[in-house]
């Protein structure tokens, strides 16, 4: 070994010694360009969503008028549609996406997922945590929650904005029900008393009613989520390490173990 010329013996035991316990560094190719730019986008739409959402909530409380409401719910209605858009972008990129975008590396499952799950909880806890390239066992549990809550926000959302807004897909459907006798469902707008059947309307917002209790209800278990993510980011890059807030932005994680994952 031609960088140990020079050393007795002795020193250049302890040089590769301590050459021994320096990390090996290695760069990774993780998330790819579309991913990225999918999680930016929802994440920048879920906080307009919760933002619009707490104050539509407590309107009455911030003394918000009814053309107020009207105009903070077209805002969030128009905040849904984009992360509607690019959360079903996502699901299609998870079939044509690098392994670590795909199904197989954001769901829980798959053969020997246990397993695996069961080494990393082991190597947390031994103060040494496996490095994953993409999302560890642990982390690919609280995707598919997320991923759950978002498409029930998307489906519940589509309802309530067709029946409070009457905005596509659902809109015209709800317009035409609540619509007076003789009255153009086009016409139908929100707050056009004058131009509805009150017995009907009553019986749209009967219809509406579970679907607002339960995108209330996602919403606030998605708020919940969402700290608990940002709390196991930090802690996972404390304690693992690899860059992961960064690799969101370069997709390129470095590990200084070799990850389960790795190709």
């Amino acid at each position: 070994m031609t960088f140990l010329k020079g050393f007795t013996a002795g020193e250049a035991d302890d040089v590769l010694k301590e050459d021994l316990t320096v990390p090996e560094y290695r760069e990774y190719a993780a998330w790819d360009v579309p991913t990225r730019w999918f999680h930016w986008i929802n994440a920048l739409a879920v906080l307009g969503l919760i933002g619009t959402a707490l104050v539509i909530l407590f309107g009455d409380a911030l003394g918000l008028s009814a053309s107020g409401k009207v105009a903070l719910k077209s805002i969030h209605v128009s905040l849904g549609y984009v992360m509607a858009i690019n959360l079903l972008w996502r699901l299609v990129w998870a079939f044509l996406g690098n392994r670590y975008a795909g199904w197989r590396g954001i769901l829980p499952g798959g053969p020997g997922y246990l397993t695996a799950l069961r080494a990393y909880a082991a190597s947390f806890l031994s103060g040494e945590p496996q490095q994953y390239v993409g999302h560890n066992p642990l982390a690919r549990i609280g995707v598919a929650l997320l991923f759950l809550l978002l498409l029930v926000q998307v489906a519940t959302g589509l309802v309530i904005a067709g029946t409070d807004l009457y905005w596509p897909p659902f809109g015209h459907w709800f317009a035409a029900w609540v619509a007076a006798p003789g009255v153009d469902p086009s016409l139908v707008v929100p707050g056009a008393t004058d131009l509805i059947d009150k017995a009907s309307y009553d019986a749209m917002r009967a219809f509406r009613h579970p679907f607002v209790e339960v995108h209330e209800l996602t919403f606030y278990a998605l708020i919940v989520l969402i700290v608990l993510h940002v709390i196991a980011v930090v802690a996972t890059e404390v304690h693992e390490g690899g860059s992961i807030t960064s690799a969101m932005f370069t997709g390129r994680k470095i590990l200084s173990r070799r990850p389960p994952d790795a190709p």
